[in-house]
């Protein structure tokens, strides 16, 4: 059940007849698998996180990473709205 941990899919080596070419014409991978850092290992949620927020901090579009920042901010502005929150304490006397 659970108490040895997850059961491992089975893999085969099956290589069409009429199949020239290399690797496998059955693999299934993404196409934005070779850019990620954070697909394909079986760690933990915090290897997970670290590795996520590092290549976020390493990614070279910084326009990307400007409209993330931008919509974060437009959510939170909406969430204060609909909490209610009291905006008048950054106003200056």
């Amino acid at each position: 059940m659970g108490l040895l941990g997850k059961r491992k899919n089975k893999k085969f080596s099956y290589q069409p007849r009429f199949y020239e070419g290399e690797g496998s014409p059955y693999e299934m991978k993404h196409k934005f698998d070779e850019f990620r850092v954070t697909v394909g290992s079986d760690s933990g949620l915090k290897t997970k996180f670290f590795k996520a927020l590092g290549d976020f901090r390493t990614n070279q579009n910084k326009e990307a990473n400007r409209r993330v920042l931008i919509i974060v901010g437009i959510l939170l502005l909406i969430f204060l709205f609909i909490i209610d929150f009291d905006f008048s304490i950054f106003k200056r006397k």
